[in-house]
Order: structure tokens, then C-alpha cells, then sequence
């Protein structure tokens, strides 16, 4: 019996898969490197894959247009690559339908992503023109609003317009930053407002935000005039000296022009309810100094003048307080008090001041009318020196009891030396010496000595004066 052998047939080599150049090329349109993997060429669709994700981080951490261009290149790079990779593998034609199949799987996964990309810039562009329009208002509130909208996809799909919208907000933030600068600066702190306008200064430098400036610097300027009328001073003070930018910051001169008057006479006004009148005539003499034709002028000169005999008042109460010795220092250093009554016909009240050291300043004699309760209603000063021997009036003999030798006694006027000055000028109106006179050589005067053998009395003494005699020497001072 013949053997025979069957031989197996060779198994046919695998049909080979058309590789069609549209779908490639669609297929890497995606940045997901699609195409390549219809190739079978993982290592490039990792590859394009990874370039993809550094530019887009690149993009949006740096949000630089190059790279943008970057990505543009990039797209069409792997378009045309794989476009001629598939061409020269496109050799063997393995049907229509494989190629078809292909295509519709390039394009179900190209087109969602360029379509999605596309929305997300549409919606980008939109969510940039409201934060453009709420700017251009000087709207910043809105402004933050609408890119807040804004998340990761948009700074993907269009990273610069994304971009652009971050440093408009910090702009805004700046702003925000200034106002509350501002607002501090309205309770007279003039380094807050300082730091203020530098920063409205350095956010209108950059183009654009002429509008969220000038709102910031409307806010501040109707904060004007503040509560407190003194620091509404310091603010207008500060903004009247502040070097002119010429640009809407110069705004502020016309609210100081409106501001200023008023708050100068209302501060006057409290701080003379404070007495410190030095400080609120100053205050009422700027205004006249700096806006003479304001309708508070004559305000402001009523306030001067208030001020003015306030000032010279205190002046006068100070020189007039005691001092070391019994007279005042006003006695030597004389001041005036404009809100004195001026000499006239008739009695002028008057403040009595005795010597340094003689006890009896002689003004307890003379009448209640003739004396001024204090310098607002005297109308002079009298200061008396020191009581010496004036005119002899008569000479007596006086011998001790029990024995002894006669001794002579010359009694004498009491001479007071006077100075009287006008209050209302401070001015010198009488420089004399009163005699005041009285009664000599009474039956018994009584002396010290220190023992019986010691001298007898003073040979002079002064007389005694009544009350009228008194009031009969000072009366030329106080009667005109």
C-alpha cells in the first residue's frame, strides 16, 4: 500500500489595513494624537499627546500670545505629518468602507474637541466684552462678576483675553486698595491720602482705566466735606497743595474750591469752642487769604475779630494773674484788650493793684462803682508803687509818759505813686504821684522801743486818711 503525504497549506499573510491620509490628518487636528494611532504609531501619538499638554500649560500659566502662535504651528505640524506619513504607507488599498470607517472615527473625535474649543473661545470673547463694558462704566463691582465667570476651559481655549481679564481685576483690586486709602485719608490722614492717589496714579498708567479711576476718585471726593470739619481742612489742604497730574486726578481742585471755605470757618468755629482761639483765627484768616470773595468772608472776619479779642483777653488775664510780688506783671509789661470800653466822660471802672510790700493798697476805701470785677469790664489798670512820706502838714511835740525830753513829730501826706494804663490800648494815660492828706497830731501816738532809756518816736509819720480822703486823691484817676 502507497503512502502518501498531504502537505498544509501556508496560512494566507494578514490583508494589510488602508492607512488613509484625510483621516490621519483629521485624526491629528485633535492634538490627541489620533492620527497616529490609526497608524499604530503609539510612540508618536504619546509624543504629540505630551507636546500638546506642555504648550497649553505653557499657555495658560503664561498666557503669552507666542505661545498661542506656538499651538497654531503645532496644530498644523501634526496635520501635515500625518498627512504625508499616511501617504507613504497608503500603498495598499484595502477597501472603502475601512477608509470610510476611518474617517467617521477622526472626525467623531476631531470635531467634538474643535467644536468644544470654538464655543469655549465664543464664550470667552463674551465673558471679555462685559468685563471691556463694565470697565468703560467704571463699573469694577460688575467687572469682578463677570470674570469670575471664567474657569479652566477658557483660559485654555483663549488664555490672553482670559489673561487680560485677571490683571483688569487686579486693577480693580488696586482701586479697591486706594479707596479704603482714601476713605482714611477723610479723617485728615494725610499719608493715607498720599498713598491713595499714588495708587490711582499708577492704575491710570496703564491704558484703559480712565473710567474705574475716575469712579474711585468720585467715591472719595463725595466723602467731602467730612463729619469732622478740622480734618475736612487737612484733606483740602493737602489736595489744594498737591502738584497738578493733569489728567482726571486734577479733578479734586474744584471740589477743594467747593469744600474749602466752609470747612475753614467750621473748624474756626470748634476750635474756639475749644479756646484755642490762636489756631482758629489762623483758620478764619486763611479763608480771607485764600478766597477773599467767598460769601463766608464776612463771616470769617466776624471770626477773626472774635478770635483776635479772645486772644488778647487770655493775654491780658495772664498778665494781670498775681505773681511773685503784690503787683502783677501787667503793672510792667501792659497789654491791650480791644474789647475794652474806652476812656469817657464820667466814672471809668478800673482794676486796683497795691505795691510789692505795703500792706493797705488804699482801694478797700475807695467806692464799689469805681472798681471793675475783671478786665471785661475795666476800663483801666491803676498800679500803685509803694507808699511814701509826701507834704508835711504839721508838726507836733510828744514827750513819753513819766519822763523823758520832748520830741518833735512832723506828720506827712501819704504819697502814692501811680500808673494808669488804658486797658482797651494797653496804653500809658497817667504817670503821677497822689497826696492823699488826713488828719495830724493826734493827743497820744504810740510807738516801739526797746527799752526805757531806748529812742522815742519816728519823727515822721504819715497821717491818718479817711476814706474820704482817699477816695478825694483817686478820684482825678477814674473820673474824666
Amino acid at each position: 500500500m502507497d503512502e502518501s503525504t498531504l502537505a498544509v497549506p501556508e496560512p494566507a499573510p494578514p490583508a494589510p489595513r488602508p492607512h488613509d491620509p484625510l483621516a490621519v490628518a483629521l485624526g491629528n487636528a485633535s492634538l490627541l494624537g489620533v492620527g497616529y494611532l490609526l497608524l499604530r504609531r503609539r510612540g508618536l501619538a504619546v509624543l504629540a499627546v505630551a507636546v500638546t499638554v506642555v504648550l497649553v500649560s505653557l499657555l495658560i500659566s503664561t498666557a503669552r500670545p507666542a505661545y498661542e502662535v506656538a499651538m497654531l504651528v503645532w496644530w498644523a505640524a501634526v496635520i501635515v505629518h500625518g498627512w504625508f506619513l499616511a501617504r507613504g504607507e497608503a500603498g495598499q488599498d484595502g477597501g472603502r468602507g475601512a477608509v470610510r470607517g476611518q474617517r467617521l472615527v477622526a472626525l467623531g473625535i476631531t470635531l467634538p474637541v474643535l467644536l468644544a474649543v470654538g464655543l469655549l473661545r465664543f464664550d470667552a470673547s463674551r465673558v471679555g466684552e462685559s468685563v471691556a463694558e463694565a470697565r468703560e462704566r467704571g463699573d469694577c463691582a460688575t467687572v469682578v462678576s463677570a470674570q469670575d465667570g471664567v474657569w479652566f476651559g477658557h483660559r485654555m481655549a483663549d488664555a490672553p483675553l482670559a489673561a487680560r481679564g485677571d490683571e483688569i481685576i487686579e486693577d480693580c483690586r488696586r482701586l479697591e486698595t486706594a479707596g479704603g486709602q482714601l476713605t482714611t485719608g477723610l479723617t485728615g490722614d494725610t499719608a493715607s491720602l498720599e498713598g491713595g492717589f499714588e495708587t490711582l496714579a499708577s492704575v491710570l498708567a496703564e491704558p484703559g482705566n480712565d473710567k474705574t479711576v475716575e469712579a474711585t476718585l468720585t467715591r472719595f471726593l463725595r466723602g467731602l466735606p467730612a463729619k469732622d470739619p478740622c480734618a475736612t481742612v487737612a484733606v483740602t489742604d493737602w489736595l489744594r497743595e498737591r502738584k497738578r497730574s493733569h489728567d482726571v486726578l486734577d479733578r479734586s481742585a474744584a471740589t477743594v474750591r467747593r469744600t474749602a471755605p466752609a470747612a475753614l470757618v467750621a473748624c474756626g468755629d470748634d476750635l474756639m469752642g475749644h479756646s484755642d482761639w490762636t489756631s482758629a483765627q489762623a483758620h478764619y484768616k486763611r479763608l480771607l487769604d485764600q478766597y477773599p470773595d467767598d460769601g463766608l468772608a464776612t463771616k470769617a472776619r466776624a471770626g477773626v475779630k472774635k478770635a483776635t479779642l479772645s486772644i488778647e483777653l487770655a493775654n491780658v488775664r495772664n498778665l494781670l494773674a498775681p505773681g511773685t510780688g503784690a503787683q502783677p506783671a501787667y503793672c510792667s509789661k501792659p497789654a491791650k484788650y480791644s474789647g475794652a470800653k474806652p476812656l469817657r466822660k464820667g466814672v471809668n471802672r478800673a482794676l486796683f493793684y497795691g505795691g510789692e510790700t505795703y500792706g493797705d493798697d488804699h482801694s478797700d476805701k475807695l467806692p464799689g462803682s469805681w472798681k471793675a470785677a475783671g478786665a471785661t469790664d475795666a476800663v483801666l489798670v491803676v498800679c500803685m508803687g509803694e507808699d511814701t512820706f509826701g507834704n508835711s502838714v504839721q508838726t507836733c511835740p510828744y514827750r513819753p509818759r513819766g519822763s523823758g525830753s520832748t520830741t518833735y513829730v512832723t506828720f506827712r501826706k501819704i504819697a502814692v505813686p501811680v500808673k494808669v494804663y488804658e486797658l482797651r490800648t494797653g496804653k500809658l494815660v497817667s504817670h503821677r504821684t497822689l497826696q492823699i492828706g488826713g488828719s495830724s497830731c493826734p493827743a497820744v501816738i504810740t510807738y516801739y522801743s526797746s527799752g526805757s532809756s531806748g529812742p522815742g518816736p519816728a519823727s515822721n509819720r504819715y497821717v491818718s486818711a479817711s476814706a474820704s480822703e482817699v477816695r478825694s486823691a483817686f478820684r482825678p484817676l477814674v473820673n474824666r
